[in-house]
């Protein structure tokens, strides 16, 4: 930060809030651009085919700074049915909408979105405060993401049909965009009416926008609020549901997995696993060191995040001496406070984790480790971040490593979805492949080693979807195709024309991709 000339010497120049960026300057565009979806003081529900003012209305505060902002409006468990209903009777026309018809409505969807680009992504700033850039990218994931869809519907759809019933989707708070609309609007494209709850913790202004610039042009799309407890009765178990999708943690989604199996229905089930990194044999130190912040994107809070390093114990000191100088070069703050109100926002790695509540839970999880045993390898400070003079901080938390957590603690064989890096030493190759597959299943892995005939032998054996070769591995984009093992995933698998795939219906007998509770198959 550059000290202005009134700036007494030593000292930093205040920072600002961009101009512009306020949360009352995003909701007075929001009312502009979607009056039919968004009141004075309050976000409405989307379905049958008009936006409602029902529910109630939870309090809610920006993780950035504590601002209040609109909350999710909360429907009751009849009211939600109702909308099931309506749903249902949008998809029993829409499905017999011709291909050429629907893709020109959702081509204008998406046409709307990129219009609409820097509002979609300043919201996602405010409501699940991620930095402007990668806010940006989740946009622009959604949109071009989709567009290749809409490119390439005719073959994915050939002798295959919509569902019978609309697609159900429930999805975490991390990636409204570029996860939840991506697949709304590739569900919708191939002939179903889609509904979806929006996430508790954070984007439904986002979602609101999005769902409402999209029901503009005509595509079949219902949102609405409510707790999931309550809601679950009409979107995971109505028989006028086609197909429930679901991403989110596996306490969840075990219940979600009981109840499509018990009722037969068609499934896509995204769960967390226990994304591990492991270093054997290698000596590339320089490319660790170059990936490591970008490891920390968003503060990790992201399915395929990588929160663990597996190393072997005789290259801990070469490990380290890569790891602690990329991580101490990490960016995290308050992602629209600058210098200047005009200058360009802050290019931060991430700003705060998703609410105080997590940001506490994370730094209990970590002093406890600590207590029974872990060794605290680096903790970042509060004071190299970037804050508006006086702004509420109890969402952020600096990024912590520590090595060797206990097995008591829940960083030792959960994702902690936060900024936290856990190491765990190990001498065979034995130890290495156990260590690598704490949880069960997961969804990405990496093994970095110099030797590919190493490399060769020893993916196959780490449960995890996707493995990369010192490289990092993704959801991915388009035709990259995406599943999990083990717990981390029931259901169809997805990406490329298997998401098409999961939500039509093919020949009689077809057995999809993924983890059913009768088969288990690889694409």
């Amino acid at each position: 930060m550059t000290p202005t000339p009134d700036t007494p010497p030593g000292r930093a120049a205040a920072l600002t809030l961009k101009h512009g960026t306020s949360w009352t300057d995003a909701w007075r565009r929001c009312l502009a651009v979607a009056p039919e979806a968004f009141r004075d003081d309050r976000v409405l529900n989307l379905w049958d085919g008009a936006g409602r003012a029902d529910g109630r209305v939870l309090p809610a505060v920006s993780p950035v700074d504590g601002t209040p902002i609109s909350g999710p409006p909360r429907l009751d468990g009849e009211t939600a049915h109702r909308a099931v209903r309506a749903c249902l009777d949008q998809h029993r026309a829409w499905r017999h909408v011709p291909l050429p018809e629907r893709r020109a409505r959702v081509a204008a969807a998406l046409d709307a979105l990129a219009e609409h680009r820097e509002l979609l992504a300043l919201l996602l700033v405010w409501e699940i405060g991620k930095p402007w850039r990668l806010a940006q990218a989740d946009v622009d994931r959604a949109v071009d993401g989709v567009r290749w869809y809409v490119d390439g519907i005719e073959a994915m759809t050939e002798g295959r049909a919509p569902l019978e019933g609309p697609v159900s989707n429930i999805a975490s708070w991390n990636y409204p965009m570029s996860v939840l609309v991506h697949a709304l609007l590739v569900q919708a494209l191939a002939g179903n009416a889609v509904i979806a709850k929006t996430p508790t913790d954070g984007g439904v202004a986002c979602l609101t926008l999005a769902c409402a610039l999209a029901a503009r042009e005509g595509v079949p799309v219902t949102l609405v609020s409510g707790s999931g407890g309550e809601l679950s009765p009409a979107l995971v178990r109505a028989p006028e549901i086609g197909c429930v999708s679901f991403v989110g943690g596996r306490d969840t989604g075990a219940a979600v997995a009981t109840a499509v199996a018990d009722l037969g229905k068609r499934h896509i089930l995204e769960q967390e696993g226990l994304n591990t990194w492991g270093v054997w044999d290698f000596t590339d130190w320089a490319a660790l060191t170059a990936v490591i912040p970008k490891l920390f994107d968003y503060g990790k809070q992201r399915c395929t995040a990588y929160p663990r390093f597996v190393v072997q114990r005789r290259q801990f000191d070469a490990f380290l001496a890569a790891y602690l100088p990329a991580v101490r070069t990490l960016r995290v703050g308050h992602p629209l406070a600058v210098e200047a109100p005009h200058d360009p926002c802050p290019r931060l790695d991430f700003g705060p984790v998703i609410n105080a509540s997590k940001a506490k839970e994370l730094h209990d999880q970590v002093a406890e480790a600590v207590d029974r045993g872990a060794v605290p390898l680096y903790r970042g400070s509060a004071a190299d971040a970037r804050f508006l003079p006086g702004q509420d901080t109890s969402a952020y938390v600096q990024p912590v490593t520590l090595l060797n957590p206990p097995r008591s603690s829940p960083l030792h064989h959960a994702e902690p979805f936060g900024p936290v890096d856990t190491v765990v030493l190990v001498d065979t190759e034995a130890e290495l492949l156990a260590a690598m597959n704490a949880s069960n299943g997961a969804l990405v892995a990496t093994l970095a080693t110099d030797d590919r005939a190493t490399y060769d032998r020893l993916a196959p054996q780490i449960r995890a979807f996707k493995v990369g070769h010192g490289v990092p591995r993704s959801r991915g984009d388009r035709d990259e195709l995406f599943g999990g093992h083990g717990a981390s995933w029931r259901g169809a698998f997805v990406g490329g024309e298997l998401l098409v795939r999961a939500v039509t219906q093919g020949p009689a007998g077809e057995r999809l991709p993924g983890n059913f509770p009768d088969h288990h198959l690889m694409p």
